[in-house]
């Protein structure tokens, strides 16, 4: 009998230390963030690049009302247990407005909020706008280990609903903070606004469809500004680079930052981005002129819809004559 009550007393035991372990395994964030263990608190200085230019993206490319330029930075140190967006899931109504109109109020609240009801979020960041689209804009920001992802958003103005971020990059790689890194950036369509051009009017997608990235095929669609068939993939439209700040540069501005003295504009190197001439369909025939029993000449015409640029296929003859018999003569 003495011998049970050892054994039950043994396994009571194994249980609550297997209850108490699973219960503070429970209380982890979920991800990668889970291992890291590097200290505590790290900061970085992060630039944001534009290389939106003319060169690169020739299609459509905003010269006025507005533009090209882009929108301040808004950003998010925070776990797995938040996300700011994902690609193929659907955009928050903070997504959506900021996306759309550059209108941060709604996403700092659920910023706010997720950071007060699951812990989630550590710090918000924010960097100027960008007033053409090249040029750099830059700020800081705090990590810390048990919240090291990173997740912004910055609108591509003008654009029906189309950006470019990062969601849920982890700085932590085990036990050490990451010491740079850089990314190229592509857009997003938040899946909220129906345009295909930069300057489209607003047209709500009903129902809201999924984020997803724009490529030089989708949407597949002539009318699209991003729409280069001949290109496999588009060149990054920005660039984001991050630097861990050691303890005496904190404070200090932002390293990489080369800016002119008169303008935040960049000279960046890029291959150019060749453009094909588009034209319309041809018109309907015209009427044939020409004298009574003789062979006489009708034309028809077509208009160019698109210049070429950057070596792209010239545009091909605007005008065909073709012979015919004149009718109604004397």
């Amino acid at each position: 009998m003495e011998n049970l009550m050892a054994v039950y007393r043994s396994c009571k035991v194994i249980w609550t230390l297997l209850v108490t372990i699973l219960g503070y395994a429970s209380t982890l964030p979920v991800g990668d963030d889970s291992i890291c263990t590097a200290e505590e608190l790290a900061k970085y200085s992060i630039v944001f690049t534009g290389k939106w230019s003319q060169t690169a993206f020739p299609k459509q490319y905003p010269l006025y009302r507005p533009p090209a330029q882009w929108s301040s930075m808004l950003g998010v140190t925070h776990s797995s247990d938040y996300s700011m967006w994902k690609k193929n899931e659907y955009a928050s109504n903070g997504v959506r407005d900021f996306a759309e109109k550059g209108e941060a109020w709604v996403l700092m609240k659920e910023i706010e909020e997720a950071g007060e009801k699951i812990q989630s979020v550590h710090g918000i960041f924010s960097a100027p706008a960008i007033s053409s689209g090249t040029g750099q804009t830059s700020t800081e920001l705090e990590v810390h280990s048990r919240h090291p992802l990173v997740s912004f958003v910055v609108r591509i103005v003008p654009s029906p609903d189309w950006f470019v971020g990062i969601d849920s990059l982890n700085l932590c790689e085990g036990d050490h903070w990451m010491e740079e890194v850089s990314v190229d950036l592509f857009p997003y369509d938040a899946g909220t606004d129906s345009g295909f051009t930069f300057s489209s009017p607003n047209f709500a997608t009903i129902p809201q469809d999924t984020v997803t990235e724009i490529t030089c095929s989708s949407p597949s669609h002539p009318a699209n500004s991003f729409y280069y068939p001949k290109l496999k993939i588009l060149p990054p439209i920005a660039q984001v680079t991050m630097v861990k700040l050691k303890k005496n540069q904190l404070g200090l501005p932002a390293p990489y930052l080369n800016l002119p003295a008169k303008s935040n504009e960049i000279i960046d190197s890029v291959l150019e981005t060749p453009l094909d001439c588009e034209v319309s369909q041809w018109s309907s025939w015209g009427l044939c002129r020409g004298l009574c029993r003789k062979t006489g000449t009708k034309i028809r015409t077509r208009f160019v819809l698109l210049q070429p640029a950057n070596n792209g296929m010239p545009c091909p003859n605007l005008d065909e004559e073709t012979g015919c018999e004149p009718e109604n003569c004397v």
